[in-house]
């Protein structure tokens, strides 16, 4: 992979990006909250669902970043609205809040939780306080959105609705340094299940799992594998990150929130307590 830093960049959102699907329930009536809305995998989901004519609510701390999402969205010239809510998602009624908020502007049916952190150390040097910010953001508050959710997208006139758990290649194996992400990805599994064995059919629970997206936060994780391994930024991409995969590209976050936009279509109702593995056969093929 050349060095250049511009190809260490998330590339530019375009309406063109975006899978569109005709369905029934993507109507701005229809209401999907999406976590980490801000940047990367979540303000491209946010930006996909309401190119798809959704009602959509984006969650994140980062109030700057929210406003992006909606100029982007803007730029767009999307068929539903989207409103960004400051959320700190540690907080249990920050969480019920904006499901609360959701709720007020229609049929809310969608929730992706694709929030999320990264910190690299061994399971022995890790700091506590750490795992417990990343396990809060990333498995603590799934399971609160998800209790909060249920009861609204119960409600509904058909039952109908899904909640999308933004999970990993870390979700279905273990590297080492990784300890708490890859142990809140694998949570995620059994929470999806859970939603999916109370979900009566209708309200469905599943992953999203990928490799290695071009993302801000992907761009951080570089740098600092580089320097916990000693490595050059360009060989943690090409041998670590990339070394296993056999499609030789990082994903982009656009085509990640297009797995999103299927899952929760009509065309996707079998899809019910099981993951969207999109790697580039990173997980089940080996050299």
């Amino acid at each position: 992979m050349p060095d250049s830093e511009t190809e260490l960049t998330a590339p530019e959102l375009t309406r063109e990006d975006f899978l569109r699907i005709d369905d029934p329930h993507f109507e701005p009536d229809s209401v999907a909250i999406v976590t980490g809305a801000a940047s990367g995998i979540g303000q491209a989901t946010a930006a996909a669902l309401a190119v798809n004519g959704l009602t959509v609510v984006g969650a994140d701390i980062d109030v700057e970043g929210l406003d992006e999402t909606a100029e982007t969205i803007e730029r767009f010239d999307a068929d539903a609205e989207y409103h960004g809510v400051e959320t700190d998602l540690t907080s249990d009624d920050d969480v019920e809040a904006i499901v609360t908020a959701a709720a007020e502007e229609g049929n809310l049916r969608f929730v992706a939780n694709i929030a999320g952190m990264q910190h690299i150390a061994s399971i022995a040097d890790f700091p506590m306080e750490k795992y417990d910010l990343l396990t809060d953001v990333m498995l603590r508050s799934p399971f609160k959105m998800a209790q909060a959710a249920i009861p609204h997208i119960e409600a509904t006139d058909d039952g109908v609705g899904a909640i999308a758990n933004m999970s990993s290649v870390h979700g279905h194996y273990a590297t080492k340094d990784k300890p708490t992400y890859i142990t809140a990805k694998h949570g995620l599994t059994g929470l999806t299940r859970a939603i999916a064995a109370e979900g009566g059919g209708t309200l469905r629970g599943f992953t999203v799992s990928v490799g290695y997206v071009l993302t801000p936060l992907m761009v951080d994780q570089i740098e600092d594998t580089a320097e916990e391994r000693g490595l050059s930024k360009e060989e943690v991409v090409e041998n670590v990150m990339l070394g296993q995969a056999r499609t030789k590209e990082m994903m982009t976050p656009a085509e990640v929130a297009n797995l999103f936009t299927f899952g929760f279509s009509s065309h996707a109702k079998h899809l019910n307590g099981a993951d969207l593995l999109f790697d580039g056969g990173y997980t089940h093929t080996y050299e």
